[in-house]
C-alpha cells in the first residue's frame, strides 16, 4: 500500500532515510528557507541524474532561489499557488509515486507544513546523444538514428509527424526495472482492436525487468517457436514516421536505441527507408536483388549439393568435370565439406561483430580469405565449394534487416542437409514446409505474407509497392494495416496539374 506523505518534515525524513539505507548514489540534503532559515525542506535526488541543484539555471535551483529570501509566512502559500508554476515540476502525493519519480532522475522536494511532494525534472540519467544509425546505413534520407532514451525517440518521431493525431501512449513494466514503454500510433489511421491487442499483450505478464525490447518481442509475439520475427525492428526515425503514417504502431522502449514495429509482413523487412526516396526503377532493382539474396542465402549450398551428388545431367558436361577436377584429393564427401566452410564463416561472422571498432571488418574480411585459401591448399574443400559458401554469406549481408536473415541462415543448414541426402526432392520438400509455414503465419492478425496473400481484402492496392515499386504517384493507398475509411493518402489535384500543364503548353508556344 502506498505511503502518504506527512505534513511534518521530521517524519518524511524518517522514512525516506530508513528506505535509502545503503543507498550512497541518493543524496538527501536538508536546507532552511526564508528569511528566518525557519522553513524546513528536503532535496532527494540520484547524484549523478541531477545537475548542480543551486545553479541558477537549472530547475531545482531556481525554485529553491526564489524562496531563499521570501518571508517564512509566504514560503506556503507561495509553493501552493504559484509554485507549480515555476517550470516544469509536478505534485506527488504518495512516497511510492516520490521514490519512483526520483529512480527516474528527478529531483523531489519536501516542505515542512505542504503534504505533497514536488517532482523537478532534471537532465536524467547519462546517455549517447542522438547519433548517425548504424546498423541500417542509407545514401539519400535522414541520418539519425534512436538513442537509449525512450522520450528522445518519440520526440524524433514527433519532429516528423507534426500532428496532434499523433497519439503517445506510455507504460511502465518491470516490478524492480520499472522500464518505460511507449506505444506511437495516428490515432484515425490504426484499427482500435491492433491497439487493443497488443495493450492486452503487455499487460499479460509480470517479470522483473524489462532491459531492452527484445524481452518484449519474445513475450508478445503470436508464434513465438517460430525464426521468423513477428515484430519489424529499426533504428530510423524516419522509417518509423512513414510506417506510423501507412497505420501501423511503433513500440519504444527505454534503454534500447531499437522501435519495433508491427503488424510486421515478409515483404517489409526487405524495404529500405530510401526506398520512397529514389526513382522506381532503381528500387525495383534493388528490391529484386534483395528477394534474390534471400533466395540465395536459404537454397545455394543445398542446390550446388544437390545437383553435384544425384542430378548432374542438368549441368553441362565441362562443368562437371571442372567441377570434378577441382575435388581431386579432398578426403571428405561435399556434405561435409559445406557444412565445414559454412560453421567457419559463420565464426567469423561472429567474431567480426564482437571485436571492438574497425577490427572487426578486418577480422571479417582477412579471416575469410585466410581461411578459405588455407583450406583450399590443405585439400580439406575444393575452391568450388569457398566461392558457394562465400555468394551465400554475401547474399545474406544483402538482407537490409539482420532479424530476418538470421532465420534463412539458420535455415540454410536444414536444406544443406535436405539437399545433400535427398537432391532435389529434399529440396523441394524445404521449400514447401518453408511456405507452407510462412502461409500459416501472422503478426497481430495480418498474413506474413502480406500483399501476396491479401490481394483479396477490399480496396487493397498495396501490390504496387512490394517487389516492384511502382512510381510514386500512382502509390495513392495505404497498405491492409490502416482503417478501410482511411485508405487514400496521395490525390493528384486536377486543377493543379491541369494549370501546370497550360503553363507548359504557353511556354512552349512562345
Amino acid at each position: 500500500m502506498d505511503s502518504k506523505i506527512s505534513i511534518h518534515i521530521e517524519e518524511n525524513e524518517t522514512y525516506i532515510r530508513n528506505r535509502l539505507k545503503n543507498c550512497d548514489d541518493c543524496i538527501i540534503r536538508p536546507m532552511l528557507l526564508g528569511e528566518e532559515k525557519k522553513i524546513r525542506c528536503l532535496v532527494v535526488y540520484i547524484e549523478v541524474a541531477v545537475s548542480n541543484m543551486m545553479l541558477e539555471d537549472s530547475v531545482i535551483g531556481k525554485l529553491v532561489n526564489h524562496m531563499w529570501e521570501m518571508p517564512a509566512g509566504e514560503i506556503l502559500q507561495f509553493v501552493k499557488d504559484n509554485g507549480m508554476g515555476i517550470s516544469d515540476v509536478q505534485p506527488l502525493d504518495t512516497m511510492d509515486a516520490a521514490f519512483a519519480s526520483m529512480l527516474a532522475g528527478n529531483a523531489v522536494f519536501f516542505l515542512d507544513g505542504y503534504a505533497k511532494a514536488i517532482k523537478v525534472s532534471s537532465k536524467g540519467y547519462p546517455n549517447l546523444s542522438v547519433a548517425e544509425a548504424s546498423r541500417e546505413k542509407v545514401l539519400r534520407g535522414s541520418k539519425e538514428g534512436f538513442t537509449d532514451a525512450v522520450k528522445t525517440n518519440s520526440a524524433l518521431v514527433r519532429k516528423r509527424i507534426r500532428d496532434t493525431r499523433l497519439k503517445v501512449k506510455q507504460k511502465t513494466l518491470g516490478e524492480r526495472s520499472q522500464t518505460v514503454v511507449q506505444l506511437l500510433y495516428m490515432e484515425d489511421l490504426i484499427r482500435p482492436e491492433l491497439l487493443q491487442d497488443i495493450e492486452d499483450r503487455l499487460d499479460s505478464f509480470v517479470i522483473d525487468g524489462v532491459l531492452d525490447s527484445g524481452i518484449l518481442e519474445q513475450l508478445t509475439e503470436d508464434s513465438w517457436l517460430s525464426p521468423f520475427p513477428q515484430f519489424q525492428t529499426t533504428e530510423r526515425p524516419d522509417k518509423c514516421a512513414a510506417e506510423i503514417l501507412n497505420g501501423r504502431i511503433l513500440l519504444l522502449c527505454d534503454h534500447s536505441p531499437i522501435g519495433m514495429l508491427l503488424p510486421a509482413a515478409f515483404s517489409d523487412f526487405l524495404q529500405v527507408s530510401e526506398d520512397h526516396y529514389n526513382r522506381f526503377e532503381i528500387v525495383s532493382l534493388q528490391r529484386l536483388i534483395r528477394y534474390a539474396a534471400v533466395l540465395f542465402t536459404m537454397l545455394f549450398s543445398g542446390t550446388y549439393l544437390a545437383v553435384t551428388n544425384f542430378h548432374t545431367q542438368v549441368l553441362p558436361a565441362s562443368l562437371i568435370l571442372s567441377f570434378s577436377e577441382a575435388r581431386q584429393g579432398v578426403p571428405f564427401p561435399g556434405v561435409l565439406e559445406i557444412l565445414f566452410m559454412e560453421l567457419a564463416f559463420e565464426t567469423i561472422r561472429e567474431a567480426g561483430v564482437r571485436m571492438p571498432g574497425p577490427l572487426g571488418g578486418t577480422i571479417g574480411i582477412v579471416g575469410g580469405l585466410i581461411v578459405g585459401q588455407a583450406a583450399v591448399e590443405a585439400n580439406l574443400v575444393s575452391p568450388i565449394v569457398v566461392v558457394v559458401v562465400a555468394v551465400t554469406a554475401l547474399c545474406s549481408l544483402a538482407i537490409p534487416n539482420e532479424e530476418f536473415s538470421a532465420p534463412f541462415r539458420l535455415l540454410k543448414f536444414g536444406f544443406l542437409l535436405l539437399g545433400g541426402t535427398l537432391g532435389v526432392f529434399g529440396i523441394l520438400l524445404g521449400l514447401y514446409l518453408t511456405a507452407s509455414h510462412l502461409a500459416g503465419l501472422k503478426s497481430f492478425g495480418i498474413p506474413y505474407l502480406t500483399p501476396f496473400a491479401a490481394r483479396i481484402k477490399a480496396g487493397y492496392r498495396g501490390e504496387r509497392d512490394s517487389v516492384i515499386r511502382a512510381p510514386f504517384r500512382f502509390l495513392t493507398r495505404r497498405p491492409l494495416y490502416a482503417q478501410k475509411d482511411q485508405k487514400v493518402r496521395l490525390r493528384m489535384e486536377a486543377s493543379s496539374a491541369e494549370g501546370r500543364i497550360r503553363q507548359r503548353e504557353k511556354k512552349g508556344g512562345k
